[in-house]
């Protein structure tokens, strides 16, 4: 039995929970704790499963119940067979991934549509700290200094949409999100996103013929 535990899952997994059909076959790579994993197998009745790096939260995964993997997100797709999912869920990864392009290569033979989420560099919080103190900003999404982060490259809203493109992948729909301190609440910025937006999550599949932004997409 899977334990979905009592806390509210953040507001960028219920936004990523929501787009999600019940009955789906899921992969969720770098899970973390499995909150989003739990949540949606007891909620929406998914075929679930995770790979996490890291081996406590792998374990902590393990031991909720959870089909959990701890191992390299590309040597471990590298093993699934194609169309194995319905969705491939890469949250907050990112910008943690030394070879995106190639990483979702894999993830788009694996799966028949890719869930990618990430701090937005644009923030204003971000241009501000930039412009007034000209040193490499913090804030509540990126908390890190320069020299201890965990994150190998920046990324604004902007510069997702102009890379789907480019490497062959159509966005499905954009959702730019506003959370608290905490990222437990928040709200979906529907103007400005490159400027307002804390995050932005990305449906994308792979194209058949050269990938261009849908009309209704929002930008900023």
């Amino acid at each position: 039995m899977v334990s979905a535990e009592h806390a509210p899952i953040r507001f960028d997994l219920r936004i990523i929970a929501g787009s999600i059909e019940p009955g789906s076959r899921v992969l969720d790579l770098g899970c973390g704790s499995g909150d989003l994993l739990a949540w949606l197998v007891v909620h929406k009745g998914v075929v679930g499963t995770g790979i996490e790096l890291d081996k406590n939260k792998a374990a902590h995964c393990i031991a909720r119940g959870l089909s959990v993997l701890q191992g390299d997100l590309n040597s471990e797709v590298d093993d699934y067979p194609d169309g194995s999912f319905d969705y491939v869920i890469l949250s907050q990864t990112l910008q943690q991934v030394f070879a995106p392009a190639r990483l979702l290569q894999g993830l788009s033979r694996i799966g028949r549509r890719v869930i990618v989420s990430f701090p937005n560099f644009s923030h204003y919080s971000i241009r501000l700290q930039l412009l007034l103190g000209g040193a490499a900003p913090k804030n509540d999404q990126l908390p890190y200094s320069w020299f201890d982060t965990p994150n190998i490259r920046v990324i604004t809203l902007k510069d997702f949409r102009h890379f789907a493109r480019d490497v062959g992948y159509t966005i499905v729909r954009e959702i730019a999100i506003a959370t608290d301190r905490g990222g437990t609440e928040g709200r979906i910025i529907s103007r400005l996103p490159n400027l307002l937006a804390t995050y932005g999550i990305y449906i994308i599949e792979k194209s058949a013929s050269p990938a261009t932004m849908p009309p209704a997409a929002t930008r900023g």
